[in-house]
């Protein structure tokens, strides 16, 4: 014992070296990118215990390993039936072939990597801002006959939580199903509330739980998603959470999104997304029947992907697809994303597609939601204005919008950030939308949104202060962070 008490830090020490060894070989067995697994093996060894729990906080490569399996969902015969029955035949291949061109590159990128097939039979909606999207998705709800499915990263009961949430109840009493999944990091609903909810039949299960929640940050995989699905025949995605930061009606500080309402097939992809968060949320085999796949009967032919990435894929699929949307680009990139934080796959991608004489537009926010974010986003854009990137900086408020539009033929409306965190750490969902009119709306958000933005010039932005770039750099390592 006394050997034991005089040797303490000595034996921490060789207890560390021995499990920061095993992690090294761990991260050279993984075959990562050089910088990464360079960077974690200095910081492993030059850093005792520090090293240890940077590299278990952001070091794992969980898509391999996969947090949770969707097998209980995908196995059950009705959602391969389903699966089956969005096959497209070979003469709709070709016909969306020769409206894309080369964005049709996107259909079997997402298929070979998540079997995520193309679906045609849809309406579209877009919705700018959430007084007009909660406006609409109250409407739908009190409609509703069968069940509703909610899968959100924040949910508050504040003012429009409570009227949403106040609603669900209503609709629990008249017999409806209603499943909700919460990140338990992102949300915040009292005791008091979900006792309520409990109290109506209402089923709500937090996704990855953690204990302090207030506390963690954003350190730990988290929900990213912003589904509802509404009887299995109307669905919503996009950048809008359910709080009244969202609502400019309740709100000081104006807040820009842009969110869809979809009606077709493409709730089925959507509806089984949720179905394979639910089976892990709540740890129970649930029997998926075929009324939450009502047949669509749709007026309009929106050919639309439904692109899910997280830690459970084998790919970054999201990301690969905005990869392929920018390199296949002809004419001209219109991006607008609230963080700004890319993979150097990405910046390649814009760098060399702009100096390729293609239009590359990006709108990013004045006055980020968070200040490391704002400087971390700032320390991109040099390298971009370089390259010829326009880039523009929204005045107005908070832009919290994240679309893309290519060539005025294919444009995404999503969750997925232009960042580190959405493309490898966080569960996102984005609608893959191959149609010329909304391109064209999309890209009459887009320029109505440049009249609230100011131009960032080269040459100014290349005279800030060595302390300001310094705080950039900085910011950008703490990008896992974010």
């Amino acid at each position: 014992m006394d050997f034991l008490s005089n040797h303490t830090w000595q034996i921490l020490i060789i207890i560390n070296y021995a499990i920061a060894l095993s992690a090294v070989v761990t991260i050279l067995l993984k075959k990562l990118n050089p910088t990464k697994a360079l960077s974690y093996i200095i910081g492993l060894l030059a850093l005792p215990f520090l090293g240890l729990i940077v590299y278990y906080l952001f070091g794992q490569e969980y898509r391999k390993t996969k947090i949770f399996s969707r097998k209980n969902v995908l196995n059950q015969s009705i959602v391969k039936k389903i699966q089956d029955q969005l096959e497209l035949d070979t003469k709709t291949i070709n016909e969306v072939d020769e409206l894309l061109d080369q964005k049709s590159k996107l259909i079997p990128l997402l298929y070979n990597n998540e079997k995520s097939k193309l679906t045609i039979n849809n309406e579209v909606k877009l919705i700018k801002n959430g007084d007009d999207k909660f406006k609409l998705l109250f409407e739908d709800l009190k409609k509703a006959q069968n069940h509703i499915h909610i899968e959100y990263f924040i949910i508050n009961d504040d003012k429009i939580g409570t009227e949403l949430l106040n609603l669900l109840c209503q609709k629990a009493s008249e017999g409806l199903e209603i499943r909700i999944v919460i990140d338990d990091v992102g949300s915040s609903i009292s005791s008091k509330m979900k006792g309520k909810l409990k109290d109506c039949g209402i089923e709500m299960y937090p996704f990855m739980p953690v204990l302090f929640s207030k506390f963690t940050g954003q350190m730990n995989y988290r929900d990213h998603r912003k589904i509802i699905i509404i009887d299995g025949k109307i669905g919503y995605v996009g950048g809008i959470n359910i709080s009244d930061d969202y609502v400019n009606a309740n709100n000081d500080r104006y807040w820009r999104d842009t969110h869809i309402r979809i009606v077709g097939e493409a709730v089925k992809p959507l509806q089984i997304l949720f179905f394979t968060t639910w089976d892990f949320v709540s740890g129970s085999e649930l029997e998926i029947l075929k009324t939450y796949f009502p047949e669509h009967d749709c007026e309009e032919q929106v050919p639309l992907q439904i692109a899910a990435s997280g830690p459970d894929t084998d790919w970054s699929n999201i990301m690969e697809a905005i990869f392929v949307a920018i390199t296949n680009a002809e004419d001209h990139i219109y991006i607008t994303t609230p963080y700004f934080i890319p993979n150097s796959e990405i910046v390649t991608a814009l760098q060399v597609i702009s100096r390729s004489n293609i239009k590359v537009k990006i709108i990013v926010p004045r006055d980020s939601d968070s200040w490391i974010a704002e400087y971390a986003t700032n320390s991109y854009l040099e390298m971009l204005l370089e390259a010829g990137v326009e880039v523009y900086r929204y005045t107005k408020g908070f832009i919290h919008a994240k679309t893309i539009v290519v060539d005025g033929v294919f444009s995404t409306v999503g969750t997925t950030n232009l960042d580190y965190r959405s493309f490898n750490i966080n569960f996102e969902v984005n609608a893959l939308i191959y149609n010329k009119k909304i391109s064209k709306e999309l890209t009459a958000f887009f320029k109505d949104d440049l009249k609230d933005c100011k131009q960032i010039e080269l040459k100014s932005w290349q005279a800030r202060s060595k302390r300001t770039k310094l705080v950039e750099a900085l910011a950008r390592l703490m990008a896992p962070l974010l």
